[in-house]
């Protein structure tokens, strides 16, 4: 009798597996990966939904507007462990005023080695815009700033069709994370051991008419991760995308389904799609750059890169892995 086994190897407090053939592919020299144990933690939970869908709705950085709308803000020094609850870097400005008050971003999308990288502007004055840099890694996952020093990594991976578990890094360019208060947050609303959300279409996400009136958007509460899932599931457990009409602010969800359609034609011939890397290639690969600053109007192209590198220099364990 024989037993097929495949390559497993611990990162990051993930235990990743290769189901293809041949050897697998090299992980990249991400932040998330090069971290020191001290500085990431680990966590997933369950969706019942597609995994393109669960993936498409951290591509967008037009949603965060409405969909996470707090109608008060919160003193940014009590928002640990928990996005947008904080404010942006060079500001004092909380990220949900940011938010609420300027609700029709400016979205560029530009391809890169690794997937898409997006900028997102909130133009706030003649003198200042808000500047939000996303990436989105080829395949399935996605890198957002949760706070000034905390970013986050997800990753989405099928159960079966109509079922998604993600999983997340938080990678902290400052100190140590927490991992007890992080993990005593999130296990509030994905309690182990299935990592099931408590809130879920059998009780309406927990939605509250009053909550909806005067705190919250969505009135199901303050956990970001509760509007999403409702979001995405909301949508049926596979959406009819036949019935879609994309706008500008959709720009990095085509842009990545055009990648998506180009990578499954380039393997159905035979050939290595984006992200299968050699261990060279994966060393190149660092960062990426992710954030949420203050910059000037005139001149922000500049602006972010530089908060990038002054995050890293303050960083020590970041500083050799400093993006070119």
């Amino acid at each position: 009798m024989r037993q097929q086994a495949y390559p497993v190897i611990q990162k990051s407090g993930i235990l990743w597996a290769y189901l293809g053939e041949g050897e697998p592919p090299a992980f990249p020299d991400f932040d998330c990966f090069v971290a020191p144990d001290s500085h990431v933690f680990a966590f997933k939970g369950w969706w019942e939904c597609n995994w393109l869908q669960a993936l498409e709705v951290g591509i967008d950085p037009a949603h965060a507007s409405f969909l996470h709308r707090y109608f008060q803000d919160e003193d940014p020094k009590d928002s640990y462990g928990r996005q947008f609850r904080s404010s942006s870097s060079d500001t004092n400005i909380p990220m949900t005023q940011v938010l609420r008050e300027h609700d029709r971003p400016e979205i560029r999308v530009e391809k890169t080695d690794w997937g898409q990288r997006l900028i997102t502007l909130r133009t706030i004055n003649e003198q200042h815009t808000h500047v939000r840099v996303t990436n989105t890694i080829f395949p399935q996952a996605f890198l957002i700033p949760m706070s000034d020093e905390i970013t986050i990594s997800q990753w989405h991976v099928p159960i079966d069709d109509e079922n998604t578990c993600w999983y997340t890094i938080f990678t902290s360019f400052g100190s140590p994370i927490d991992k007890q208060r992080f993990r005593e947050i999130r296990l509030k609303t994905y309690p182990a051991p299935d990592y099931r959300p408590i809130f879920n279409q059998r009780n309406r996400y927990g939605f509250n008419p009053e909550e909806q009136r005067s705190q919250t958007y969505t009135g199901m509460g303050m956990d970001i991760n509760i509007h999403d899932q409702w979001a995405c599931e909301s949508q049926g457990r596979i959406q009819d995308r036949t019935r879609e009409h994309l706008g500008t602010s959709d720009r990095g969800i085509a842009t990545y389904r055009r990648m998506l359609l180009e990578a499954i034609a380039t393997v159905q011939k035979g050939g290595k799609p984006l992200m299968c890397l050699d261990a060279s290639a994966a060393h190149a690969l660092r960062g990426p750059a992710t954030l949420d600053g203050l910059g000037p109007t005139s001149g922000w192209e500049s602006y972010w890169p530089e908060v990038d590198e002054r995050r890293r220099i303050n960083a020590p364990w970041a500083r050799a892995n400093a993006v070119a």
